[in-house]
């Protein structure tokens, strides 16, 4: 992790839509993504998501519904997002939110892909009486 390299585009604006449960990000290269809190969150570049190595991933399942609570900038570098189900731990540095924003399709196929796999659940676990 670290800083930037002098290529990446930078942040002009964040904005969260709470309701559709999307991050706004517009890059100073003009680039404008719509992220949704869900994408977000199983994406986290926290240890605790992505393991410690290739292939040490913990699938994140259950997060449909989970929302962004807050943003934290970190220096001029990145931000934390605090999300609703207590995960606070990963650090979206602009390269990363960058790499999301261009590789979305791709990431999201393959989060797809994965949670059939493993027979998971997009959905959460609501408690039956």
């Amino acid at each position: 992790m670290g800083g930037l390299s002098q290529s990446t585009p930078i942040p002009t604006e964040i904005k969260l839509h709470k309701a559709s449960r999307m991050l706004e990000v517009a890059f100073s290269d003009g680039k404008r993504f719509n992220l949704s809190c869900e994408y977000l969150r199983v994406y986290s570049p926290s240890a605790e998501v992505r393991g410690h190595g290739p292939g040490q991933e913990t699938l994140q399942v259950g997060k449909k519904d989970v929302e962004i609570n807050d943003i934290q900038p970190v220096g001029q570098y990145a931000v934390v997002l605090v999300f609703s189900d207590g995960h606070d731990s990963g650090i979206y540095s602009w390269d990363y939110l960058y790499d999301l924003g261009m590789e979305q399709e791709l990431y999201w196929t393959t989060y797809l892909r994965r949670m059939e796999e493993a027979g998971a659940s997009r959905e959460p676990k609501t408690l039956i009486k």
